[in-house]
């Protein structure tokens, strides 16, 4: 019997292309009946602890500017927001350590991020990464993945694993701006989604 070649490739087969398309100009925009609503860019917090930020530089379109202040919580904010939107950044061995050998002060940590709206973890490394053996040890990858799950369905703050930490850049850019867009339109009464019958 002849063996047969497949039309469409399993998805299992796929990759992540070893170069993601660039970021857009704006990572959404809002309408209504079909005209563009002019809305203020804002402006990012970074937070002075952090050491190893992102760079958003690259986002200038999107943000009026970007300011390092000492946050309450987290690594990330919005100017005026900073009481309803918190960005928590972990790259890999930052994330291990944070959940053994810190992990009374992390998981305090986590509580008061689950207080905010507007909450998330994003590590800069991919979630197969996690679940792997780690080089030099120091920790369980089920134990660590588990409490990112535990994380997420006990405190109900989310994560996102990212491949690299420049795609976490833009995603956290990306997450930055539309809280604040989201929050600029429902301020001031266009409701709480970006086009008419849309998100």
């Amino acid at each position: 019997m002849k063996n047969r070649r497949a039309l469409i490739r399993s998805p299992l087969e796929w990759q992540m292309a070893s170069a993601p398309v660039p970021h857009p100009v704006i990572p959404a925009l809002a309408e209504r009946g079909g005209t563009q609503l002019r809305t203020p860019r804002p402006v990012v917090l970074v937070d002075t602890r952090e050491q190893n930020p992102f760079d958003f530089s690259r986002f200038e379109g999107w943000f009026a500017g970007i300011e390092r202040k000492a946050l309450k919580v987290g690594d990330y904010s919005v100017t005026g927001l900073e009481d309803v939107c918190v960005v928590e950044r972990k790259d890999l061995p930052d994330l291990i350590h944070s959940l053994n050998a810190e992990r009374p002060v992390f998981v305090n940590r986590l509580r008061l991020m689950s207080r905010y709206p507007h909450r998330l973890l994003v590590v800069t490394a991919a979630l197969s990464q996690v679940k792997s053996p780690y080089r030099h040890g120091g920790g369980d990858p089920n134990r660590i993945t588990q409490s990112l799950i535990a994380m997420l369905a006990g405190l109900q703050v989310p994560f996102l694993c990212t491949e690299t930490h420049e795609l976490g850049e833009e995603l956290v850019a990306s997450y930055l701006y539309q809280v604040h867009l989201y929050n600029w339109l429902e301020t001031n009464d266009h409701g709480r989604f970006l086009t008419d019958n849309d998100l």
